[in-house]
């Protein structure tokens, strides 16, 4: 039967409708992407009035409901009645897709909103939307729901201030996520801030006591130059550039470090456009042809002269290339790469008269500068020579492939993938399990070179470099590199489960980063996922991915075997009830050890739980935080009086960890607590994500009369019982009983595994768990392996002490 398709077939969508049907077409998504991109859509509001030179201060709050209001000092939405629309000009802004002030040049002369469909997309998912706009003298107010107006327009009082407040919720019938994320929200705020210099933003998370910053650099793209090479060896002071020519501002700031990589960043209107476009190729253009000039005049030594490429300038360059033009023409509704043609020539001739200006002025940063680059130039050349002999001796050349390479039978790249299997033991297992056809196998013998920390002509000596390079078909270097010739369109590396597993797949990852970044970008490059364990036998066996998996399979077999019930209950649990309140309760015991790990005991977490105290109503309940400290002290903690934070509007306490709170027997024993500085239970302790989970899994898995349980063995006499204390013996005790009479071998290297277990866990595309890599924040990655890889030791011990107690798996 045909489906008829008539005039009653097209739909029409009112209103905001469209914007509830296709929320991605608009913020990306619905999950967390999309959820903070609806914050950045009302603060590019502000931004916009601070560009105008209106703001100065921007106020942005998450609230403990994760509500968030943004605030600002600026003109204000206009509350006028509109004269087409016949209602209020706000009303229009928060309720029309494609309306705003920034179709003309009058309002505002340059903006990062263009389409008009910014906060009328915030109201459009949102559950609530609340509006208060300072003007005239008068507070105007106005609540919005869904899309929709839920009150009219009204004065509520008096006001000297002037501005918008705009508070909002999402809506989580379309957002699947609504945690906001305090260090989401701080970097791009940080950005903005950087990128206009003089405007204060506040940040401040009413879920945590700490977690309040402001923003405020008076050096703007100085300052952020600064902030990136924090963690670097840096060879001069920030070199600054601005200029406006033909209505368009530009400003320019670069710096020179000692690492081999390069890092512009470029912004047009505050927009990160991560592709570039026209203001990259001028500045690109112009450092290479200024940097080149004074390399061939006499302010050099004729010696140090040569020819200086592009990549020769750039090699260790920081640098922020920011303009502000009225009409950006963007390449498509993401915004990543500026198209405008006129911008290129501008910001060419900006760089060539300012940093040939300073040069004259200042000879000894220009001479730093330029020896910089033709070092990198010889670098290049020796590198150059170092290739051509390689591909006299075959060692780079596609007709000549690898020794130990173990080609696959087919000649399609899409079809084709590569594994770069860690040592020649798993090499050899992988080429004996493969799939002839479509697997090539590239056995990679010890840690490659660390080219974070390496010149180009240096990599280029690297056996095992080399032959990744020639098994790939891309060529390498900026004269070569063609992202369109690779050979694989999977790129997979499979190293052991252990700590040098881990630092080979981290060596590798950079050299992928820095030297065949296309390979990231088109999803070509994956990381293998073979199981750590393996349970039963012969045929049986299973395959388990991590402690978590092996978890979960401990629990369900014991499920099947043994029945449970509290002390407290006559009737025992159900078999799929056991299984869920078994997983809740590892899940908890896990989180607290956790807790406890970060200097917070486990029974003091459980104390606050018990007593109720786990939002904002139970700080602000005077009864229950005394029967906390009560308890608390009953427990041996040394706790300070109650006290009323007037400004907070909650009741806190201090508790002072003591060893013999921790239940270890012999307190003479050195504890960790012994040197930790007393816990404020506050709002910061209330809203950790790991006590709230704590609090959620409680409610599933803990019993308000006590913890105490019976065991026993289904099918057999019922008399024949264990009766457990509590949750941790009866976790430990099924854990124990779960494993009798099963066979467990946990690998640690890849060699373990015979060629068939090899293909069965790892190759075998219907069976194995592969990860993609990609790179979702490039300017964070870019830091994450400078501070890893690099040559600074101080930042990267700094990050490891900070970080140690997040560790789960630990192999040493």
């Amino acid at each position: 039967m045909t489906q008829e398709y008539t005039a009653e077939n097209i739909k029409v969508l009112q209103g905001l409708e469209a914007v509830r049907k296709r929320p991605s077409m608009y913020i990306g998504n619905v999950s967390t992407e999309g959820l903070h991109h609806l914050v950045y859509e009302v603060v590019d509001n502000s931004i916009d009035e601070a560009m105008a030179g209106y703001c100065d201060h921007i106020q942005v709050t998450i609230h403990e409901d994760n509500s968030v209001t943004v605030e600002d000092n600026g003109r204000g939405i206009p509350t006028g009645i509109h004269k087409t629309e016949g209602i209020p000009a706000v009303e229009v802004v928060m309720c029309k897709l494609h309306a705003g002030g920034k179709f003309d040049n009058a309002t505002y002369k340059v903006s990062g909103g263009l389409h008009g469909v910014g906060v009328s997309v915030v109201n459009a998912l949102s559950d609530f939307l609340e509006v208060e706009i300072y003007q005239g003298g008068e507070i105007y107010y106005q609540t919005y729901s869904k899309g929709g107006k839920t009150s009219e327009l009204e004065v509520i009082g008096k006001t000297k201030k002037r501005g918008t407040k705009i508070h909002f919720a999402p809506d989580t019938t379309i957002m699947t996520d609504e945690d906001y994320q305090y260090a989401i929200l701080s970097k791009r705020l940080r950005e903005l801030a950087f990128l206009n210099a003089g405007i204060k933003i506040t940040l401040e998370d009413e879920r945590s006591d700490e977690e309040k910053e402001e923003f405020l650099y008076k050096g703007g793209i100085i300052s952020f130059v600064e902030y990136l090479n924090r963690s670097r060896t840096t060879l001069h002071k920030p070199i600054f550039m601005a200029g406006a020519k033909s209505n368009i501002e530009i400003e320019v700031a670069l710096q020179y470090t000692t690492a081999f990589s390069e890092s512009i960043l470029t912004f047009a209107n505050n927009i990160n456009t991560a592709e570039g476009g026209s203001h990259l190729i001028g500045f690109k253009a112009a450092l290479t042809r200024t940097i080149n000039q004074y390399a061939s005049s006499d302010n050099v030594a004729k010696n140090a002269q040569t020819k200086i490429s592009g990549d020769d300038v750039r090699e260790g360059l920081t640098a922020i290339v920011s303009i502000r033009i009225p009409d950006p023409q963007f390449e498509g509704q993401t915004k990543t790469k500026l198209g405008n043609s006129e911008v290129k020539g501008l910001v060419e001739s900006l760089v060539n008269e300012k940093l040939g200006a300073f040069f004259e002025e200042n000879p000894s940063i220009a001479k730093k500068m330029v020896m910089r680059a033709v070092e990198a130039a010889r670098a290049r050349e020796a590198a150059r020579r170092a290739r051509d002999l390689a591909r006299k001796k075959g060692a780079l050349n596609d007709s000549t492939l690898p020794g130990k390479l173990a080609e696959c039978q087919i000649s399609e790249p899409k079809l084709r993938e590569l594994f770069l299997v860690e040592g020649d033991s798993a090499g050899g297992s992988a080429k004996q399990g493969r799939d002839r056809k479509f697997q090539a196998i590239l056995p990679l013998k010890g840690k490659i070179l660390n080219v974070e920390k390496a010149r180009f002509d240096k990599i280029l000596q690297s056996d095992e470099i080399k032959n990744m390079i020639t098994a790939l078909g891309t060529g390498v270097g900026a004269e070569e590199y063609d992202i369109k010739k690779i050979r694989y369109h999977k790129v997979i590396i499979m190293t052991d489960a252990d700590v040098d597993g881990s630092h080979i797949r981290t060596l590798l990852l950079t050299f992928f980063y820095r030297q065949l970044p296309e390979i990231l970008d088109e999803g070509f490059l994956y990381i293998a996922q073979p199981p750590l364990y393996r349970v039963g036998k012969g045929k049986a066996a299973k395959y388990l991915k991590d402690d978590q998996e092996m978890s979960e399979y401990l629990l369900r077999r014991i499920c099947e075997s043994r029945s449970i019930r509290r002390t407290t209950e006559d009737k025992p649990m159900a078999e799929h009830q056991m299984y869920l309140f078994l997983c809740d309760l590892t899940e908890y015991v896990t989180t607290l050890q956790r807790l406890d790990r970060r200097g917070i005991p486990a029974d003091m977490a459980e104390e606050v739980i018990k007593a109720g105290i786990i939002s904002k109503t139970g700080l602000r309940d005077e009864a229950r935080m005394i029967e906390l400290r009560n308890n608390l002290i009953a427990k041996g903690y040394e706790v300070s009086e109650l006290d009323y934070s007037d400004e907070r509007r909650v009741y806190e306490l201090m508790v002072t960890p003591l060893p013999k709170a921790q239940g270890q027997g012999d307190t003479s024993e050195v504890s960790i607590y012994d040197k930790l500085e007393p816990i404020k239970i506050g709002r910061g302790f209330i809203y950790s994500s790991d006590f709230q989970k704590c609090a959620v899994l409680s409610k599933r898995a803990l019993d308000a009369n006590g913890d105490a349980f019976v065991v026993w063995s289904r099918g057999k006499d019922e008399e024949k019982t264990v009766e457990l204390p509590n949750k941790e013996e009866l976790l430990h005790h099924l854990m124990e009983e779960s494993k009798k009479g099963i066979s467990l071998q946990r690998y640690k290297g890849l060699g373990e595994m015979n060629p068939d277990q090899l293909w069965e866990t790892t190759m075998d595309p219907e069976k194995r768990r592969l990860v993609k890599v990609k790179v979702e924040d490039a300017i964070e990655t870019d830091e994450m392996f400078r501070l890893l890889m690099g040559d600074e030791v101080e930042p990267r011990r700094d990050f490891i002490q900070s970080n140690a107690l997040e560790v789960t798996q630990l192999d040493i």
